[in-house]
């Protein structure tokens, strides 16, 4: 039986509104744990914020992460999946547009949740050496 996306996730992932600074959004990502925040306005998903967007597209451009907004670097309308799509579309959505995190809405669009590769890692093959390593983050980011 094939398992549903809702099975698999990181439920209540972390968001930061539009408006706020790059240095707030990677204090945030840091305290969190993580990689990358949600962006959302007035509760709805507009983008997604990576700590390669703060290297790449803030630091390496001399932008002033005290000055400078989520908006201003976020990838906007990012991918999404519904929480009952199969495990196997997300696999496929991911793999064929690069993507290593892929939030997760339901049918009236609100943010429920975002799927990553190393959620799918753990369900794919529990006893890999990423599925270790992102347990391993996952323990270590819930004992926080």
């Amino acid at each position: 039986m094939t398992r549903r996306v809702h099975e698999v996730m990181t439920r209540n992932p972390v968001t930061v509104g539009r408006a706020t600074s790059l240095a707030e959004a990677a204090r945030v990502m840091r305290d969190a744990g993580i990689g990358d925040v949600l962006v959302v306005e007035e509760g709805r998903l507009c983008g997604i914020l990576t700590d390669r967007d703060l290297v790449v597209r803030a630091l390496a451009e001399d932008r002033d992460p005290a000055e400078t907004t989520v908006d201003a670097v976020c990838s906007t309308e990012p991918l999404t999946i519904g929480p009952d799509d199969h495990v196997d579309e997300a696999v496929d959505l991911m793999r064929r547009h690069a993507l290593r995190r892929l939030p997760v809405r339901n049918g009236s669009g609100e943010l429920v949740g975002i799927v990553t590769l190393g959620d799918l890692e753990v369900e794919r093959d529990p006893g890999s050496p990423l599925a270790s390593i992102a347990a391993a983050a996952e323990k270590q980011t819930r004992g926080r």
